[in-house]
């Protein structure tokens, strides 16, 4: 299942949980450590990993939609 990411950088609070879950996805500013998208189509073998970090952010400022 092909997925998009998007990621609202105002609503982040830098927890890293994204980073920790989907590293080829998701990064961190070094200044601040609010989140950076890597990747805002990754590979079909990473949607599940891309689903749970947007599960386990604590802002929700992850958002996934189906393609």
């Amino acid at each position: 299942m092909t997925v998009r990411v998007s990621v609202d950088q105002d609503r982040c609070i830098a927890s890293g949980q994204c980073v920790r879950t989907a590293p080829s996805v998701f990064g961190q500013r070094e200044e601040d450590g609010v989140v950076t998208l890597q990747q805002a189509d990754p590979p079909d073998g990473l949607t599940k990993d891309v689903k749970l970090a947007a599960a386990v952010c604590p802002a929700l400022a992850i958002a996934v939609s189906e393609r």
